[in-house]
């Protein structure tokens, strides 16, 4: 399922990334390369984040 339809985001992609990058949603789009459009998907797309995180603690990315 597409979270955001405005770049091609999907859901697992998503949950992925939201295991490995700190901050919100909008700072996970930014890691896949992305940035929100016409923003109607950031609800969503945080609700996901949260949720992902309770299931699974964010990682420390290396700089």
């Amino acid at each position: 399922m597409y979270v955001c339809v405005c770049n091609a985001i999907r859901e697992c992609e998503l949950r992925r990334a939201a295991r490995l990058v700190p901050g919100d949603a909008e700072a996970v789009y930014a890691a896949l390369g992305k940035k929100p459009d016409c923003r109607t998907c950031l609800d969503e797309a945080e609700a996901i984040v949260v949720v992902e995180r309770e299931a699974t603690p964010v990682r420390a990315v290396a700089a």
